[in-house]
């Protein structure tokens, strides 16, 4: 079955975000994935618990939260590599993500192995 870009975009969204809210205990309050070209642009926002936001309100707070966050994200780096392969069919090159605490808010920006948005297209 072929599906649309559209598609795409709304089951990585859906499986990233099952993702968050079963191994981080907590989803985000909004999600939204985009393709582009051979990347995919994934943001999550409103992911910071309260007591998060409170920890955040001092520098030493902020580096300890980025710093458990990207541990957690690196540890679980093939799983969510798997989830996005398998949603648009095709190998991913790499991940990028980083956390704002001051917005809270996530973004994962996936690279691929070829234009996923052209070969839809076609």
């Amino acid at each position: 079955m072929h599906q649309t870009k559209g598609q795409i975009e709304a089951t990585i969204t859906e499986r990233l975000t099952r993702f968050e809210r079963e191994f981080l205990g907590r989803g985000p309050e909004k999600a939204r994935s985009t393709i582009l070209g051979d990347q995919i642009v994934v943001r999550l926002t409103g992911i910071l618990s309260q007591a998060e936001k409170k920890l955040c309100l001092e520098p030493a707070g902020i580096e300890s939260l980025k710093m458990m966050r990207s541990k957690l994200i690196e540890q679980s780096g093939k799983e969510i590599k798997a989830l996005v392969a398998e949603a648009c069919g095709m190998s991913l090159i790499s991940m990028h993500t980083d956390i704002s605490t001051r917005t809270g808010e996530r973004i994962f920006v996936f690279t691929l192995e070829a234009d996923l948005e052209e070969r839809l297209q076609s």
